[in-house]
């Protein structure tokens, strides 16, 4: 019999051989695995359910669990779709210890259910299926724009066709996805077998996509809502603009920001043979940064050959990135220098990265965010060879969309003012959410903001016609 207190567990590639492919590391859950993990669930009621308070846009996680434990795979899906547009991209890369599974019941004695896990199953079976979520309702002859066809802007869409509005999605890049397309590598989220697949579920429900338009530029937001019919729009742009450290070098080639250097792999596809998209395979690459994208920047140039380092100013425990990424990280080899932070790029005589001097910092007292603020450690400097740098420092929303709105709020950091609740901005009529509003955060956080665009914008068009 199974021991009810430690999960089932998941298969995934031997880190020696995924090093240097790029195919997906996780294998998932096959049918009776999968209803075996389903069978530790203790049942919560939905309204006594810790794991649902835990989901930004919660998921009805008690009841798909439940139709997985009795091989009701269907049900599940039409479940989850009840809420979430993108269960196979969240199923992957949400950060589930941190949010349902960190408030698993049964994680109090014991693993927690493998929520994650489960909800990728789900819907996997259910694109092998042919399965596809409940139609929409009838049209309700009111027009909405969706500015970004990442997660938030997916979700937002979606939610608002299954009511019955007619939603057009304006994109600015060749391909719908957003970061699920550009941001994230495809051996943790595959594009043609789950983005793609996501993406036309979401226009199954009669969503219209309209690439190459660059809202700012092609358009405007007061164009679409004065001249082009819309009622109402939302922004969920994201948050592209890379940030650097402002430290001497930087402007040397063989410097990327994580945004370049990951587009140019995964939207691009400049790990293949087979497309031209220039990129340095660096020999020796220094990623600074210690957050998830820092994680998938390393691990990429790993694939690509390189010996890895990842310099990060704090210790491992205040890593931002997933445990689970981190592991994946060392498992494949990536070095980590932590409690190391950069103070020059150093260039050779035709301006190319040759290395990078660091100076090694101490924890002291905690800072705002509560975690101990890193000291340098004087006469501790040393360089490490590289020939290509990639900064991973977080990103803020390109400032483009709001400085062609008239009377568009921005907050110092340059991201637009939005209500919390219902994602109703400054202007009248103008919804926003997502990395746009909050700057770069988490898949499911931007799922979670597009909920609450799509209920302010039905609200608000609702409400007009009373």
């Amino acid at each position: 019999m199974a021991d009810v207190f430690k999960k089932v567990p998941v298969k995934e590639q031997d880190p020696k051989v995924r090093a240097t492919n790029f195919e997906e590391v996780c294998l998932g859950y096959k049918k009776e695995e999968a209803m075996e993990e389903a069978a530790r669930c203790i049942g919560c009621k939905l309204d006594k359910a810790q794991c649902v308070t835990g989901c930004p846009v919660s998921i009805n996680i008690p009841g798909f669990i439940r139709e997985v434990k009795e091989g009701n795979f269907e049900k599940a899906y039409q479940i989850i779709s009840e809420s979430s547009a993108l269960p196979a991209v969240c199923g992957r890369v949400c950060p589930q210890e941190t949010q349902c599974e960190g408030k698993c019941i049964r994680g109090l004695k014991g693993e927690a259910i493998s929520i994650g896990k489960l909800e990728r199953f789900v819907a996997d079976w259910a694109k092998e299926n042919g399965v596809k979520p409940a139609p929409a309702k009838e049209k309700n002859g009111h027009k909405v724009a969706v500015i970004g066809s990442g997660p938030a802007g997916l979700t937002c869409a979606g939610d608002l066709a299954r009511l019955g509005y007619d939603v057009t999605i304006f994109e600015a890049l060749h391909k719908a996805g957003g970061v699920l397309v550009y941001g994230i590598p495809e051996f943790r989220l595959p594009k043609d077998k789950v983005v793609a697949a996501e993406v036309e579920n979401v226009k199954s429900l009669g969503v219209k996509i309209e690439t190459n338009v660059v809202i700012g530029k092609s358009t405007t937001v007061d164009a679409l809502l004065k001249e082009e019919g819309f009622e109402a729009v939302f922004i969920g742009s994201g948050a592209g603009l890379p940030m650097f450290m402002g430290i001497p070098g930087e402007q040397a080639n063989g410097v990327f920001s994580a945004n370049e250097y990951l587009t140019r792999n995964n939207l691009m596809k400049a790990y293949r043979d087979d497309y031209d998209t220039p990129i340095s395979r660096g020999k020796k690459v220094v990623v600074v940064g210690g957050g998830n994208v820092a994680m998938d920047a390393a691990r990429t140039a790993l694939r690509l050959g390189a010996e890895v380092h990842i310099v990060y100013r704090r210790s491992e425990a205040e890593l931002l990135a997933r445990k689970e990424e981190v592991h994946h990280a060392k498992e494949e080899g990536v070095i980590f220098d932590l409690l190391t932070n950069p103070v020059e790029i150093l260039a050779d005589e035709n301006s190319w990265v040759k290395g990078i001097r660091c100076i090694r910092m101490e924890l002291g007292e905690p800072d705002a965010s509560g975690r101990r603020r890193p000291v340098e450690v004087p006469g501790s400097e040393f360089e490490i060879e590289a020939d290509t740098v990639i900064m991973s420092l977080g990103t803020s929303p390109n400032p483009l969309i709001s400085s062609t709105t008239y009377g568009l709020d921005i907050n110092r950091r340059k991201c637009i003012v939005a209500d919390e609740e219902f994602g109703q901005t400054s202007k009248e009529g103008v919804f926003a959410g997502g990395d746009a509003v909050t700057g770069a955060a988490t898949v499911i956080l931007a799922m979670g903001a597009g909920k609450a665009g799509a209920r302010g914008i039905d609200r608000f068009i609702q409400g007009s016609k009373s």
